[in-house]
């Protein structure tokens, strides 16, 4: 196996998104080849795609995130050393939030397996890293359901035409570093303290997680929360997502009516509420507590977010999770209850022979968070590996092997494995 040292993650820099997580050239073999490819959805849109292969493969491996496209995944190098070949494509949505609905993305996976069919792969992994892990899940779910059976709509209303769709099914699957779909990943830190969503500094201090009178201490302290504070905490955090849920689809309702009445030769006024689809902000979305007490889901991680270890910068700033949306992406994406993108939901439809790889010191999935995802998965062929390193897999301390190398050794040995 090849052993690798590098330096430690520094916490202070941010890791969301993908950002950590390109491979290091010179791992790639030799005899690597790339070719970039555009497809077609079946409703019309367009993917782009990288397809890595030496030749000769009849497994490939597919790799994507909804929001990402990161062609250069450290896991690509791992995927084509055990002998498959490796695609890696975004969705129409990526770097937008505000256009992503996971039930349409599927058609975004499906354009891709069907592409890579046509190309005469015989074999289909599904490998879903981060918040690829849950579309991959949905994509599971819904593929392997008659067609009939299939989401109709997107929680906001809008007709998929999964039915109609040619969803090719995987025949394995693999999780790196998955989460519990991204409402719930968003619910768990979400800000409970906001009192008006259209302030965003508007603040009830009694949930306010960075108050040293609820408990909050930073570095080298751990902050301590007590159980009661906790307990609200969760409950005033579903509370807002019901909220928000509650007026996106108020406005969606609205916007529908509107519609309806220019379809009858309404005025102008009502014409425009028909096309105007709003954009809002959701303001402070980073305040899990389990991210600042270390003894909550205790697990190898540094005191800190994916965001860094400012929390009030992330907290407050201008990036973040779900900071724009639709109320169509909102409801599909980043709501806790309204979403169907979550192992929750998808788990218990996942038959393929599995295999998952957590991280230990990861600060976006905790230990609880990872078995629940492994205790979901409804197919008795099924792995786990916890295996240190941060959301990315880089080193917790200086002068440690590398996590990723790690993982990709546990890959290969699983792609190299009888199916």
């Amino acid at each position: 196996m090849e052993v690798a040292v590098q330096r430690s993650a520094d916490p202070k820099k941010a890791t969301a998104g993908l950002r950590g997580a390109s491979w290091t050239p010179g791992r790639l073999p030799a005899d690597v080849r790339s070719s970039v490819h555009t497809v077609a959805t079946q409703d019309g849109a367009q993917i782009t795609g990288f397809l890595y292969s030496r030749g000769c493969e009849n497994t490939v491996v597919s790799l994507m995130h909804p929001r990402e496209l990161i062609a250069t995944h450290y896991l690509v190098p791992d995927v084509l050393l055990a002998g498959c070949a490796c695609w890696v494509q975004g969705s129409r949505s990526v770097g937008n939030d505000l256009r992503l609905e996971h039930e349409i993305a599927l058609l975004d996976v499906a354009a891709g397996l069907n592409f890579l069919r046509g190309a005469g792969f015989e074999h289909l992994t599904l490998l879903g890293n981060s918040g690829g892990a849950a579309l991959f899940a949905l994509y599971i779910q819904q593929s392997s359901a008659e067609p009939s059976r299939r989401i109709a709509k997107t929680p906001g209303g809008r007709p998929t035409k999964l039915a109609e769709a040619n969803l090719p099914q995987a025949e394995r699957l693999i999780l790196v570093a998955p989460h519990l779909g991204p409402g719930k990943l968003l619910q768990n830190c979400i800000d409970p303290s906001v009192t008006d969503e259209a302030d965003a500094l508007a603040i009830d201090l009694s949930l306010f997680a960075f108050s040293k009178e609820n408990g909050f201490r930073r570095p080298p302290e751990s902050a301590s929360y007590p159980q009661q504070f906790l307990q609200r905490y969760r409950e005033a955090q579903r509370e807002r997502v019901a909220r928000i849920d509650a007026s996106a689809k108020a406005s969606i309702e609205q916007r529908l009516r509107a519609r309806a009445s220019a379809q009858q030769g309404a005025d102008v006024q009502t014409r425009i509420r028909g096309a105007h689809t709003p954009i809002f902000q959701v303001w402070r979305t980073d305040a899990d507590p389990r991210c600042f007490d270390l003894s909550l889901d205790p697990s190898d991680r540094k005191w800190g977010t994916v965001w860094g270890n400012d929390p009030i910068a992330s907290n407050f700033g201008s990036i973040g999770f779900a900071r724009s949306c639709t109320a169509e992406s909102w409801l599909s994406t980043w709501s806790g209850l309204s979403s169907n993108a979550s192992f929750e939901k998808c788990g218990p439809a996942i038959e393929q022979p599995a295999l998952m790889i957590d991280y230990t010191g990861d600060n976006t999935v905790f230990p609880s968070d990872a078995a629940a995802i492994f205790a979901s998965l409804r197919t008795r062929d099924k792995s786990r590996r916890s295996i240190r390193g941060n959301h990315h897999g880089q080193p917790l301390a200086e002068g440690e092997p590398s996590g990723q190398l790690a993982a990709g050794q546990a890959i290969q040995d699983f792609l190299r494995s009888p199916s």
